[in-house]
Formats: C-alpha cells, sequence, structure tokens
C-alpha cells in the first residue's frame, strides 16, 4: 500500500513543478524537458524513490510530456506558416533513429552516468544561451547529404540522454545555418515530436524495479507526473507569454541561463560522489 502522505507530497511538488516548467516555457521558449529532468530528479529522490534507474525514469516522464507540448506547438506554428516542412521531413529518418538509439544506451546506463551527461550537455545549453549570438553563422543553408545524416542522428541522441524536444540542439542548429529564428523555433518544435513520440514508446518497454519507481509507473514513464505536469503548463504557460510581452527577455535569458549551469553543475557534482 502507497503511503497517502508520500501521494500528497509527491502531488504538491509535480504541481510546482508543472506551474514553474509552463511560466518558463512562455516566457524564455525555454522547453520544458532542460526543467523538468532536473526537477523530477530532486523530487523523485526527496520523496525517497534514488535507485541506479531514477535518471531513466527523469527522462522518460519528460520525454512523455514534450509529445504533447512540442505536437500542440507545432500546430500552432504551421496555422502561421512558420514551420519548414522540407528540412523536418528531411532530416525526420535521422532524428528518429538517433532517439531510439539513444533510449537503448539510457536504458543501459546507471543514474549517475546520466546525471554527469546530464550536466554536461546542459552547461553547454547554458553557455550557449548567455553568450550565443544571434549572427553567427556556419552556413547560408542546411546541411545535407553526409552532414545531414551525421547531424540529425546526434540530434536526436543527445536530445534523449537529456530529456528534451529539439528546441535546445535544433534552434541554434538551424540559426547557425541561416534559419530565421521564428522558423527555427517552429522547425524544432517538429523535431520534438520525432525525438519523443518514438523514445517514449521505447522507455515503456524498459524493466524498471518495481520497488524503487515511483507509484503509477508504466515501463520508465511516471504517468501521474506526465498529466499532473501536462495539466499545469497548460494554465500556466500563458502567464509567461504575457510576461514576456511586458519584460525584456534578453537579461532573463542570461539569468536562466546562469541558473541552468548551476543546476548542471550540482548534477554533476552528484554524479562524481562529492
Amino acid at each position: 500500500m502507497v503511503d497517502t502522505g508520500l501521494l500528497l507530497q509527491m502531488l504538491a511538488l509535480l504541481l510546482v513543478i508543472g506551474g514553474i516548467a509552463g511560466v518558463l516555457a512562455g516566457l524564455l521558449g525555454v522547453g520544458g524537458g532542460i526543467v523538468l529532468v532536473a526537477a523530477f530528479y530532486y523530487a523523485f529522490q526527496t520523496l525517497g524513490y534514488d535507485s541506479p534507474q531514477l535518471m531513466q525514469i527523469c527522462l522518460a516522464t519528460s520525454l512523455a510530456t514534450i509529445v504533447v507540448t512540442s505536437l500542440r506547438s507545432v500546430l500552432s506554428h504551421n496555422k502561421k506558416g512558420t514551420v519548414d516542412w522540407h528540412v523536418l521531413k528531411t532530416w525526420s529518418p535521422g532524428i528518429t533513429i538517433g532517439a531510439v538509439l539513444g533510449v537503448l544506451v539510457a536504458a543501459q546506463l546507471r543514474s549517475e552516468t546520466l546525471l554527469a551527461v546530464f550536466g554536461i550537455l546542459a552547461v553547454t545549453v547554458g553557455l550557449y544561451m548567455a553568450f550565443g549570438r544571434k549572427d553567427w553563422r556556419m552556413g547560408d543553408q542546411m546541411p545535407r547529404g553526409i552532414a545531414r545524416a551525421v547531424l540529425s542522428p546526434i540530434v536526436g541522441f543527445l536530445s534523449v540522454l537529456m530529456g528534451i524536444g529539439g528546441g535546445s540542439f535544433g534552434v541554434p542548429l538551424m540559426t547557425l545555418y541561416g534559419k530565421p529564428i521564428h522558423q527555427a523555433v517552429a522547425t524544432a518544435a517538429g523535431f520534438g515530436v520525432l525525438i519523443a513520440v518514438p523514445s517514449v514508446i521505447a522507455f515503456l518497454f524498459v524493466p524498471v524495479d518495481p520497488a524503487t519507481r515511483p507509484p503509477v509507473t508504466i515501463g520508465a514513464v511516471n504517468l501521474p507526473a506526465f498529466a499532473i505536469v501536462i495539466a499545469m503548463t497548460l494554465v500556466t504557460t500563458p502567464l509567461g507569454v504575457r510576461l514576456a510581452h511586458r519584460l525584456d527577455p534578453a537579461p532573463l535569458r542570461r539569468i536562466f541561463a546562469l541558473f541552468l549551469i548551476l543546476v548542471a553543475l550540482n548534477m554533476l557534482r552528484k554524479a562524481l560522489g562529492w
């Protein structure tokens, strides 16, 4: 029998996590996954569900929320005509393959290793958010041929190892190759669908010890966390959007980047056992 008090604590933490993730998504355009993975980890660990497979649960549950949020986002952007469907179609096979490979690798790694991977990649994303420039360019058109065949699986693979959608890697990649920021954001939402759908399906079949997983977890996906976070982001994302129109997002992005780097360094510390 699951402790009712523990369930109430879990519910309260997830409500807060979902609310904050929604505000940040609306305010900064930051995909929820990069916030949710760290938040899930600290919440579940605090509640006593620490285990060698805890990070797998955090990654899988974060990706489950991205299925909904990315699909909703890409459909909204498509109404405005900002999705580059050619890029989405030509990059989809590689991204999907990379996402599935990411699950296969993540399923074999312990939480400590996944913590270290997340920490290193999150520091990289945070540094780009803090110091990246809009005028940086690596080319005038998206990579094709061998370059696309190499880069597209990498986007899917690394995104799964971080439990995130397509924004953190897809948007910088597309803007570096000359895509306007609005088109990059819209198309990266499609990347998120391609990453999240196959990876979540695969994570549903990853065996997790029932004695160490949070209640109502199928495979590595925790259903209460998924449902509560989706419900809260629906409520709080519009609030973040309204705040974005009233505030200058540039300094806020730098503040969030610093926060993200500190969180990532702390997860690296945990991974090293310090």
